[in-house]
């Protein structure tokens, strides 16, 4: 055992005897190969059913990285370009004065379409063709590329739904093809996942306090205004069946070391695979928007697709975005290190990740 996989085990058996988490993955790459597979708790307190590196966990935001992926593989090979209009590809979205949007601004949130209808219902959400046609027919919220606001969930489907015009394929299918096929990962990535597979997930539950994360956001608020109730990260959204079975790429299902793997793709040939050319990882990896973000108020900044700083905002080189509930996964350019990890408790902060991502960052 390595130094630094003994004192993640560790923290992570500490999270969890101290009921802060009730499983846990974690798993760091660093050059292409795994040197940290850490796992700890249940994945279904109902069972004692205990985590595995092998077990699935939903995750809200987190695979917003796996759809930006797949609209940069597709870029390398010519079919799209970031200033492309997505009305180019997809003519509908230009309603309401939208015909200008790039996919750029989409990639780095700055596109002006932030919000979903309000009376959106969860079933609503796992309807395809029902939310693409919400997000062709959304108004702007501010000029295209002038100002940041988190895409939480138009994010996945405007960058989905290009994906889907282009390749003229499910996304489901686009992903399996461009990188779950080729990394070995595709039985532990998956936007929607087969019901049949559904007993292979951790049971999310919620900490203390975490089910009530919009009472703190003015209904007024852009936050508030951006997706009804319903719809919020929650344990009850995330262990629902048809959301664990449907295409929402705006999150996903992955293990921490399918994550990991991925990112590790970004960075330089994994078994053989690279993802992304160098030039190319230069180019996403970049500042392309910062500034405060309109919906939540902080300080941001984005490459095209990915957040740049890592956890705590701090290292200019790392590219990643993490998932409300509390997970995290992301690459560092400067060293060669990924990493991702996966709870199934969902919180109200990044205490746990900050913790384990101090250990590999340093």
């Amino acid at each position: 055992m390595t130094d630094l996989q003994q004192r993640i085990q560790e923290t992570v058996d500490e999270l969890v005897a101290r009921g802060e988490e009730r499983g846990i993955q974690v798993a760091v790459y660093r050059d292409g190969e795994q040197i940290v597979d850490v796992v700890a708790g249940v994945a279904d307190p109902a069972t004692a059913r205990r985590v595995t590196s092998g077990t699935v966990f939903h995750n809200y935001s987190m695979l917003k990285a796996a759809t930006s992926t797949l609209v940069h593989i597709l870029a390398e090979r010519g079919l799209i370009g970031y200033d492309t209009p997505v009305a180019e590809v997809w003519p509908e979205f230009a309603a309401h004065g939208k015909g200008a949007v790039t996919v750029r601004q989409v990639l780095n949130h700055t596109a002006g379409v932030p919000g979903i209808p309000l009376d959106t219902t969860v079933a609503d959400l796992c309807d395809w063709d029902r939310m693409t046609a919400a997000a062709a027919d959304a108004t702007l919220w501010w000029e295209p590329g002038t100002r940041i606001g988190y895409h939480a969930y138009t994010f996945g489907y405007i960058l989905g739904e290009v994906i889907r015009r282009v390749t003229g394929k499910p996304l489901a299918r686009v992903l399996v093809d461009e990188i779950g096929e080729p990394l070995g990962i595709a039985d532990e990535l998956y936007f929607g996942m087969p019901a049949s597979e559904h007993h292979r997930l951790a049971v999310l539950e919620d900490a203390p306090g975490a089910a009530d994360m919009a009472d703190f956001f003015p209904a007024d608020s852009p936050l508030a205004r951006s997706a009804p109730p319903a719809t919020h990260p929650s344990a009850e959204l995330g262990n629902r069946p048809d959301v664990l079975a449907a295409d929402i790429p705006a999150g996903g299902k992955t293990s921490a070391r399918a994550i990991a793997r991925m990112y590790a793709a970004l960075l330089g040939p994994v078994d053989g695979v690279r993802l992304l050319t160098p030039e190319r990882l230069a180019e996403v990896s970049a500042v392309s928007a910062s500034g405060p973000d309109e919906l939540f108020g902080m300080e941001s900044a984005w490459g095209l697709g990915y957040g740049i700083g890592g956890v705590a905002n701090t290292h200019g080189s790392v590219i990643g975005i993490g998932g409300a509930g509390g997970t995290f996964a992301c690459a560092d350019t400067a060293t060669g290190v990924t990493f991702g990890v996966t709870k199934n408790r969902v919180g109200m902060d990044f205490a746990s990740v900050t913790r384990i991502s101090e250990l590999i960052m340093g």
